[in-house]
């Protein structure tokens, strides 16, 4: 028996790979140590299985520590090359299940359902199955991958095996929430294509179960930068303050970089401004080939080596961000944290597009264009430049307070709150969570 009183255990992908939802699980186990649990755990892949993934990756020195109190673990796969799939699963789900029967009060909670709630929900029957006691809560959180990558591509090639899976797993949990109403929705009009296709009751059930819990982001690292550190650190780059346009995100079709390419070189922007493209991903080469033909090709930079630390110097320094993100079949963008760190930077307006969820991240604090529009975004660069100081620096003021809701402290607590009124824990301090993390 542990002598662990409380425990903290998060399914998600973590660091070292890009993905805004990895940062969230960082931030919520960090709270965590603060609200009193003592045991906080990411389980994750081993590194050389996220690299073999081909997810886009922050360079590993550059990855920031956790504190102490918050241990990684990466569980070996299971078994040898005669188990085609399923073998570093298999070292999770073996993992979790130690966890949930050594005594100890758990909260698990799963980003992604496909595969990280499903390792969870495996972990849970297997605990149940040993016949030892256990105690666990479990939260499941959807992002838009969730539905537009497993669900809905299930429902268009009529496999109702994969889709009614993946929603009966998320049911399963005892508090499902998503990432924004936006995801909300979506899973709902999903849920609905299921029913109506093979007479399942899936809809209704999410319509009365799924909540919503924003991304939890860590404001503290973007405000009150010094105005000579950033200009330090933009130094060492080779950049000036206001002296550039920045793209920071994963490079992958969704995020619309080739129109933004094209947007910049159309504008009116200064010879002297720069556009910095931060990040990496699978169309990193492709955008390079692009960049390369464009006729602003001299003043297009990239970056793929920016860590935590940097991030928010970065943006804090630019002369506008932009992030022109457009709905494909595999990736919708559920929410946009990275939209919510620059607010919180400061520095020059955001230029983004009205999809998905990220009008519920920015509020009116944006510029907003058209997708797939390089005109419309070459138009925006233009009104950013003709921008008067005291627009502009009220419109950054504006962002931040806007930005502030999705302080960590408050996303966790509300989280928490949501749990303790599903499962009667109200008259006891909540119990521990484990976070679990794993790459897809």
């Amino acid at each position: 028996m542990t002598s662990i009183s409380r425990r903290l255990v998060i399914v998600v992908r973590a660091d070292p790979v890009i993905c805004g939802h990895s940062v969230e699980a960082r931030n919520l186990a960090e709270v965590a140590l603060r609200r009193g649990f003592d045991d906080v755990r990411i389980v994750t892949w081993p590194i050389e299985r996220l690299v073999e993934t081909g997810l886009p990756m922050k360079p590993l020195d550059g990855v920031m520590p956790y504190s102490p109190g918050i241990t990684v673990e990466r569980p070996e796969a299971v078994g040898d090359y005669k188990v085609p799939d399923g073998r570093y699963l298999a070292g999770l789900v073996g993992r979790l299940v130690e966890l949930f029967t050594e005594g100890v009060p758990t909260v698990c909670m799963s980003l992604y359902l496909s595969p990280h709630a499903m390792a969870v929900a495996e972990a849970m029957r297997t605990a149940e199955s040993t016949g030892l006691p256990f105690t666990v809560a479990t939260i499941a959180e959807a992002v838009g991958s969730d539905i537009t990558n497993v669900v809905r591509s299930c429902v268009a090639d009529g496999r109702f095996g994969a889709a009614a899976h993946t929603l009966a797993t998320y049911l399963s949990n005892d508090l499902c929430v998503a990432v924004s109403e936006y995801t909300r929705d979506l899973i709902i009009s999903s849920a609905e294509e299921v029913d109506a296709q093979y007479g399942t009751g899936f809809a209704a059930r999410c319509r009365e179960r799924v909540q919503i819990s924003y991304p939890a982001v860590d404001t503290s690292q973007y405000l009150d930068l010094e105005p000579e550190v950033v200009t330090e650190i933009l130094a060492r780059r080779g950049l000036d303050r206001d002296g550039y346009v920045l793209f920071l995100s994963r490079l992958t079709a969704a995020k619309g970089v080739d129109e933004l390419i094209a947007g910049f070189a159309l504008s009116g922007m200064p010879d002297d401004i720069k556009l910095v493209i931060a990040g990496s991903g699978p169309q990193q080469r492709w955008l390079h080939t692009v960049a390369a033909s464009s006729p602003a090709a001299d003043r297009i930079v990239f970056l793929d080596d920016v860590d935590d630390a940097e991030k928010p110097y970065l943006m804090a320094g630019s002369a506008a961000y932009v992030l022109p993100s457009k709905p494909r079949p595999e990736f919708v963008e559920t929410f946009g944290i990275a939209l919510v760190e620059k607010m919180l930077a400061g520095g020059g307006p955001i230029i983004t597009t009205d999809t998905g969820g990220i009008g519920e991240a920015v509020g009116d604090c944006a510029l907003i264009v058209g997708v797939e529009d390089p005109l419309a975004i070459a138009a925006a660069l233009n009104r950013v430049l003709q921008m008067p100081p005291v627009e502009r620096e009220a419109m950054a003021e504006r962002a931040r307070a806007h930005a502030l809701q999705f302080n960590r402290d408050r996303v966790f607590d509300l989280l928490m709150a949501k749990l303790e009124a599903m499962v009667g824990w109200t008259q006891a301090p909540p119990p521990t969570a484990v976070w679990a993390t794993m790459g897809s």
